[in-house]
């Protein structure tokens, strides 16, 4: 039985359902869809020289990649590449060549610093370990029983603030990215992030066929917003926060409880059923924020990082 790697045929229905099926074999609590894949194929941009490459046994997809350079990020040469592969197929040679590829095209491109999220758990650390990487900092995946935990009661937005929707910016979204691109840049992370392009930000982040933009709640002060939780869903019965932030000059006046609680009712009142998010673990407010909730740790991720030549 040989295994191969290849870059995934977007036109191929069999090559997209098993990306799919591995990711949420091997990572349940991120949510990819059809259309997920296809918009991040299509719509990252350029400078990010994104890959998804697929290994496959015997003509499935048993593993699969995804690979780019952090081209939002002020400093050059930094890739990430996530490998995952079918549980049930681990351990054949898969994971190996799928981070080979991954190196070699990143490398290709400039790359000299690569990140990789790796689950907490022996044999993963251990395979990340042999192939050079050393472990930096954590996240973890949070759930919350949206339809049986009994959330806090809806609250009352401060003086000077109201409740709105990211659907009430659809004509302009522009005070959104502006949002967005000061509280990323406040975000704990080994990849410090700078949105500067509103086009690309356009195609990756508000186009992306998961935002839920009637369920995205935003906080507005003085005629802009002030802080929002970024709402995604598969249209049935899982929700996902994408996001949730507030600009440096309006925190400490709990909006981003205001926002997400907000979102996570009408969430509720839609019919959605499960809740999901993630956090890093040096980021303490949400961690307690989303505690508050009732949201629950369900598993810990670990970044990687190797150092090239």
């Amino acid at each position: 039985m040989t295994v191969i790697v290849r870059d995934l045929h977007p036109g191929a229905d069999a090559d997209i359902e098993g990306f799919v099926r591995v990711r949420h074999a091997a990572l349940p609590y991120v949510y990819f869809s059809r259309a997920s894949v296809l918009h991040h194929l299509a719509l990252t941009p350029a400078a990010a020289h994104y890959r998804a490459l697929v290994a496959e046994e015997d003509g499935e997809v048993v593993g699969t990649a995804q690979v780019g350079l952090a081209h939002d990020s002020p400093e050059p040469g930094q890739g990430w590449l996530n490998v995952y592969v079918d549980p049930a197929r681990a351990r054949r040679g898969a994971g190996t060549l799928l981070v080979r590829a991954a190196e070699e095209h990143l490398a290709a491109h400039g790359a000299t610093k690569l990140f990789a999220w790796v689950l907490d758990e022996p044999g993963h650390r251990a395979f990340a370990e042999r192939h050079g990487y050393r472990a930096s900092r954590s996240a973890h995946f949070l759930v919350l029983d949206l339809k049986h935990t009994e959330l806090p009661p809806p609250q009352k937005p401060p003086t000077g603030v109201e409740l709105r929707t990211a659907a009430d910016f659809a004509d302009d979204p522009r005070p959104l990215f502006t949002l967005d691109a000061e509280t990323n840049s406040d975000e704990p992370g080994d990849i410090a992030i700078e949105f500067t392009d509103y086009e690309a930000w356009i195609a990756e982040y508000w186009k992306h066929p998961h935002l839920d933009r009637e369920l995205t709640s935003v906080a507005v002060a003085d005629g802009r917003p002030v802080a929002f939780s970024v709402a995604h869903t598969d249209g049935a019965a899982r929700y996902g926060t994408g996001m949730t932030g507030t600009v440096r000059d309006h925190r400490g006046r709990g909006l981003a409880k205001l926002v997400k609680n907000d979102s996570l009712h009408r969430a509720r009142a839609a019919g959605y059923t499960q809740a999901h998010t993630s956090n890093d673990s040096d980021n303490g407010p949400m961690l307690a924020v989303n505690r508050w909730f009732g949201y629950e740790i369900r598993a810990t991720e670990v970044r990687y990082v190797r150092e090239l030549g």
